[in-house]
Parts: structure tokens; sequence; C-alpha cells
């Protein structure tokens, strides 16, 4: 089964994506975000251990923003998040304030390359926020990030055979 975890900060999708494969013998866990050495921020240092210490031990963690490889990992990947994928992708290429049409042209062609491999899969849980809720971001940037977010969402939900919301811990399956 392949399943798109969506929801809001702190909503429970992480713990509800581990969920759906603690019972499997061996996981690949892809973290695509920045390191704790990449950003020393503590607050981000510390929800990086809080994942890690919740793992199981025969997980096995991959860092690496390269979501088309992670998804060809042999046995069951979960890749958490996707929002910090893609922040990854427009840091990485320094992409943020270039035309939006090259930013798209950028992450689409990522998108349907993850997407092709996805469509291969069986045991694969996404996890991504839900970012297009609330207020219009008021920098450039934030309507960005939401825009982009929002397709790579469609396009990766599209190619999972589920997805769930989760909201306050509780999981609606769409």
């Amino acid at each position: 089964m392949k399943t798109l975890v969506t929801g809001g900060v702190r909503s429970g999708k992480s713990r509800h994506a581990e969920a759906l494969v603690a019972d499997l013998p061996s996981v690949t866990y892809v973290a695509p975000g920045p390191t704790t050495a990449e950003d020393p921020d503590p607050d981000w240092a510390a929800r990086i251990a809080a994942h890690r210490q919740r793992r199981p031990a025969r997980w096995t963690t991959l860092e690496t923003r390269d979501l088309t490889a992670a998804l060809r990992t042999d046995g069951p990947v979960i890749v958490d998040c996707l929002g910090t994928w893609l922040t990854a992708v427009l840091d990485e290429r320094a992409l943020w304030d270039s035309p939006t049409e090259e930013i798209a042209d950028v992450v689409n062609g990522l998108v349907e390359d993850a997407a092709a491999v996805l469509r291969t899969r069986d045991q694969v849980v996404l996890v991504t926020n839900e970012v297009g809720l609330g207020v219009v971001p008021a920098h450039r940037s934030g309507r960005l990030f939401r825009d982009l977010l929002g397709e790579v969402n469609q396009r990766l939900g599209a190619a999972c055979d589920e997805v769930h919301l989760v909201v306050a811990g509780r999981v609606l399956v769409l």
C-alpha cells in the first residue's frame, strides 16, 4: 500500500505514518530535511531527536534529498516529509528568487521522476504538510512554497493508494 499522510504542523501525521509500518521487520526512514549540522537551531535539533528516539532500532535512517533514489530503496519506505524536501530543493538550487515558471519546471521534473518510481512500489508512506488551509502568506516565498507543495501533494497523492488527513491526532481516510 502506498499512502500519503497529510495534516498540519503537530497534527500527529508522523506518528500515524510510523504506526502504518510499525509491525514490519525493517523500514527505511527517509529524512530529507536539514541535518543539525546544516541548521543548528536548537528547536530543529530537538524535533530531529524526538523523531529519532521514536523510531525502532531495526529501522534504517537515510538522510537524502534525492527523493527518487530514496523511493528506489528496497523494502518499506517512509519519507518524512515532503515539505522539508521541497524546502531543501529550493535552498540547494538557490531557486527562491527565480522566476516562478523556472522553479515549477525544476520541481515538476523531480516530482514526475519520483511519482514514476512510486507507482512501481508496494509499501511507501509519504508524510507532508497541508499548507493551503490558512491565510494567504504575505511574502512571495510563502506563497511560492504553499502553491508548490500543494502541487507536489496532489501529484504524489495521485500515485498513492490512499491519502490520510490527520487533524488533532485523528485520521480521516480520504
